[in-house]
């Protein structure tokens, strides 16, 4: 294994969308090709020495908010979408051991059958062991994202850093579908970040986040490598941090 001593983070919480998992925009499932290329670059990322915490999104599979918009109790479908999350925490499970990266799926809901229990130092001590450690079901609360369970993840297991992927570079200063003179910033304070309603991430997470001085780095995920960029202190996507531009 690499040593850790160029890795500007040696313990990240890595932020995830079940969508990412699709293999298109707007796709429905598990696209097993986009899934093992995902997984691939994670297990890269975990001989550098890193220690690897993943929340997965559901959005893939059962989106609560969507369900909740269709009629739905929107406890039932916060619920529903938890059990989508541990679906996709199952599948990368199983494509990084095929990486061979021993790993570890907990989960804020009971099912011991497929998955341990969320105890915090047990999970630190996986990490420690060198096992990525995949925190499925969100926070086990209805109402809160799955951005928000990375946020608390993040804070409870002592990462350097919240690394959110997602389709696009970084933070915009504007929807770029509306704005063709939209940019990316750099580097953006909490503060603006939830006062403008940035979108990327929810303002539960970040104000967590703000509160408990965790940098956030936005990047795309779709360009191979930038997860080792982000780990390794290159300058990709977009910084959260109590000061911006």
């Amino acid at each position: 294994m690499t040593t850790t001593t160029k890795l500007k983070h040696k313990r990240i919480l890595l932020k995830i969308s079940g969508e990412a998992l699709c293999g298109t925009v707007g796709g429905f499932g598990i696209d097993p090709t986009t899934l093992r290329n995902v997984c691939l670059e994670l297990a890269e990322v975990h001989a550098l020495g890193v220690q690897l915490g993943l929340v997965i999104g559901g959005g893939n599979i059962f989106r609560g908010l969507k369900g909740s918009a269709q009629g739905m109790d929107r406890t039932s479908a916060d619920y529903m979408g938890m059990l989508a999350t541990v679906i996709n925490g199952l599948a990368v499970q199983d494509a990084l051991e095929k990486a061979g990266v021993p790993t570890r799926v907990m989960s804020a809901l009971q099912i011991n059958q497929v998955a341990e229990p969320y105890i915090r130092r047990r999970a630190i001590r996986h990490l420690e062991k060198g096992r990525a450690v995949i925190f499925a079901a969100g926070t086990g609360n209805p109402y809160f994202s799955t951005d928000t369970a990375a946020a608390l993840r993040a804070m409870e297991i002592q990462a350097d850093a919240l690394c959110k992927s997602t389709r696009v570079e970084g933070v915009l200063t504007h929807d770029p579908v509306k704005d063709a003179d939209a940019r990316m910033l750099g580097r953006v304070s909490y503060d603006r970040f939830i006062q403008e309603r940035m979108g990327v991430m929810d303002s539960t997470a970040v104000t967590l986040c703000r509160d408990n001085k965790l940098p956030i780095r936005v990047f795309a995920l779709g360009e191979r490598g930038n997860i080792q960029r982000v780990v390794q202190g290159e300058h990709i996507g977009t910084l959260v941090a109590e000061e911006g531009e």
